[in-house]
């Protein structure tokens, strides 16, 4: 049977690429610049190239009401001050012809507001692969990544008007939870939702008594994972800092095995994470032991997710068997910390 939302999502995506290309009249890029969808997921990114310079640029369409001017530019502010501190290299956005880094772009078919858009120049490199790399390796360098940003935020200077999501327990698992209800995951049943619910408030009390003190919540990439890197020779870049935020420094840790936190290897890889990251940084045994905790509330959140996002690529490969995985992982959690 055919899929009735096929068409409406390919029209969506046309509508989206008519933007795209209105946008790159903000910029002051040569007259054969073209922009080509590359994906989409929380936002639309965009390769823009020109032929006639031999240069291509990354052009990000954000998603309506997701993310406000204000909250964009200070993920921005962010981002240079990890490049010019040299903590870890990352994109460098562009400003459009009026000088202002984030554009307000509307276009027909597209609904009102205009939508915000940043472009970056296009960074050189690959994501590593899993069948070519040393995924111990790989994760040791996430780690040794976080503590670098953890160390920097605890002594930045945000600017003034500073604002990012917070994503602490009630805006994720919790009565206001930013990617939506947990119990929207697809597929839930009823028993899922019961073992759902005891995991989730398992891990409201644990949070509860690990604390939120500045040396662990604080400034947090939210999205700390391989597929977020790409790596040039000797240099490593993080890019996508969408989800950036106020949040629990180890939750970086969890992010990592985003979408696969039920394979096997998983304990090794967090345990090559934590071996990187004391490369660094201290980190105490309270906070390893809790990765276990944000490991489960990102699954969770993930579950969540992929119930608000059934357009996405992400949603429509993993469906219900997400949900589905998910319960085994709860029990084992469960059973590890109930008392």
């Amino acid at each position: 049977m055919p899929d009735r939302g096929e068409p409406d999502r390919v029209e969506r995506l046309r509508r989206l690429e008519a933007l795209a290309t209105a946008a790159l009249d903000r910029y002051r890029l040569p007259p054969d610049a073209s922009a080509r969808l590359v994906n989409v997921s929380e936002n639309a990114t965009f390769r823009v190239e020109a032929k006639s310079a031999g240069r291509q640029w990354a052009l990000r369409v954000h998603r309506e009401g997701y993310q406000s001017r204000n909250t964009i530019a200070s993920e921005l502010a962010w981002i240079e001050a990890l490049r010019r501190d040299r903590v870890v290299a990352t994109p460098t956005p562009i400003a459009g012809a009026d000088g202002e880094l984030v554009q307000a772009v509307a276009h027909e078919g597209v609904p009102a507001p205009p939508r915000h858009v940043v472009l970056f120049t296009w960074e050189a490199g690959e994501e590593p692969h899993e069948d070519r790399d040393d995924l111990a390796e790989r994760f040791a360098m996430l780690g040794e990544i976080a503590a670098r940003m953890h160390a920097h935020v605890r002594k930045w200077h945000r600017p003034d008007g500073f604002e990012r999501f917070t994503w602490d327990f009630e805006t994720t698992l919790g009565g206001r939870p930013r990617w939506g209800p947990w119990r929207g995951a697809p597929g839930l049943t009823d028993e899922i939702e019961a073992l759902f619910a005891r995991t989730a408030a398992l891990i409201e009390r644990r949070l509860l008594r690990f604390g939120a003190s500045p040396d662990r919540f604080n400034l947090i990439h939210g999205d700390l994972r391989l597929a977020n890197l790409l790596v040039d020779g000797a240099t490593t870049r993080v890019i996508d800092f969408d989800d950036c935020g106020f949040g629990w420094l180890m939750y970086d840790c969890a992010t990592t095995v985003s979408f696969f936190e039920h394979r096997p290897e998983v304990p090794d890889l967090i345990a090559a994470w934590v071996r990187g990251y004391r490369r660094v940084a201290p980190l105490s045994r309270e906070s390893e032991e809790e990765v276990a905790t944000f490991i489960m509330l990102r699954r969770l959140l993930l579950a969540a997710w992929l119930g608000t996002h059934s357009e996405t690529e992400t949603a429509r490969a993993l469906g219900t068997g997400y949900t589905e995985g998910t319960a085994p992982l709860c029990e084992a959690y469960l059973s590890r910390f109930s008392s």
